[in-house]
């Protein structure tokens, strides 16, 4: 069989975005969701994501040049600035984009004082309730509030958000004290505020970890933020699988070697696949041998080191394997957390750390 055209691509399944969006939204039904699309939405392509999900409520962006390509993509939602304006020339783009702008530091609050938005925007003061890395500190929140409304007409609305630091972990006392610090700090406010709280894992961990809107990100990949829940428990559908296809095979007798440094050695006569993927699309170098792919439809194991264009696996079991055959590295029958657990890392990195030569496809 001849290998095909662009043997190694990312298929993104749109239905499985916005079946995805549902599963949030039936999670937290009195909540606006605040789709999550930084970092190219997490790998999938941030403008066709967008597209996608158009029946989420707003999309957050982490950076200013984000929100300008979706924009001229002809993306009308509500966006929110995660990472707020960083100098008065972003603060300028961002006004003339219409996004909504989260509000973290003095700096930034100097910045809108000192240039009030031309146009009514909403500010979004981020509070600081344990996760130390973004905010204000809970007592100086009223503070920041009463000047940010002192700056009306150019703000038309104020609100508040903060970010759990440990919501993917059920028992965590952190969680519990986040959420009361929060609640303490919307109490001291003058008046009644728009909240935002819920990540992935607030969200799906119920009411009260969620707010008035919510900010899905990993969920709406098909992604579980647990460690101990799949996606598919959670209901949710891997949105992108990541393939390629054999382009060699070789027989090898017992006690060869196979790849750099000969790290796996057969431990029988074995057939070996060589598959168009290497850490140079993203797949991390460390996986180990054993790791799972899926070639011809069924259960292969990694077998040697991660090359930068090519991984070599062991299809001895699998007859059927020939030049041309597919392989999964993730996707439906192989959740991509089982390859970020056997990496050592989260699937969050995987999918957002995918190599820019791999091509996106949508179905």
């Amino acid at each position: 069989m001849t290998a095909p055209s662009r043997i190694l691509r990312a298929r993104v399944d749109t239905q499985a975005l916005r079946h995805n969006l549902a599963v949030i939204r039936r999670a937290a039904p009195a909540a606006r969701v605040m789709a999550v699309i930084k970092a190219n939405a997490y790998g999938h392509g941030m403008v066709q994501a967008a597209m996608a999900l158009s029946a989420a409520d707003a999309f957050a962006v982490a950076r200013v040049e984000a929100a300008a390509d979706l924009r001229a993509a002809g993306i009308g939602h509500a966006f929110v600035l995660l990472q707020g304006p960083l100098s008065p020339a972003q603060l300028a783009l961002a006004t003339s984009l219409r996004l909504e702008l989260v509000v973290h530091d003095a700096s930034q609050l100097a910045m809108l004082e000192a240039a009030p938005p031309a146009q009514a925007l909403t500010a979004w003061i981020k509070v600081n309730t344990g996760m130390n890395r973004l905010g204000f500190a809970p007592g100086d929140v009223p503070e920041v509030w009463r000047r940010l409304r002192a700056l009306r007409p150019a703000l038309a609305a104020v609100n508040l958000m903060t970010h759990l630091a440990s919501a993917d972990e059920p028992a965590a006392a952190l969680t519990d004290s986040q959420l009361r610090r929060f609640s303490q700090v919307c109490a001291a406010l003058p008046e009644p505020v728009t909240t935002s709280i819920g990540n992935s894992a607030g969200i799906l961990s119920g009411e009260r970890s969620q707010g008035d809107w919510v900010r899905p990100g990993i969920a709406l990949y098909g992604s579980s933020p647990f460690a101990a829940r799949s996606a598919s428990e959670l209901g949710l559908q891997p949105a992108m699988s990541l393939e390629t296809g054999v382009i060699a095979l070789h027989d090898i007798a017992a006690g060869e070697t196979v790849g750099y440094g000969g790290s796996w050695r057969a431990s029988r006569p074995s057939r070996i696949a060589v598959l168009a993927a290497g850490y140079g699309d993203g797949i991390p170098r460390h996986l180990p041998s054993g790791t799972p792919v899926l070639v011809a439809g069924q259960r292969a194991a990694l077998a040697g080191r991660v090359s930068m264009d090519m991984i070599t696996v062991d299809v001895t079991d699998i007859p059927q394997a020939s030049v041309g055959s597919q392989a999964v590295l993730w996707g439906p029958g192989l959740p991509v957390e089982d390859i970020a657990a056997a990496a050592g890392t989260i699937s969050y990195e995987l999918l957002s750390r995918l190599g820019r030569r791999v091509p996106l496809e949508y179905v």
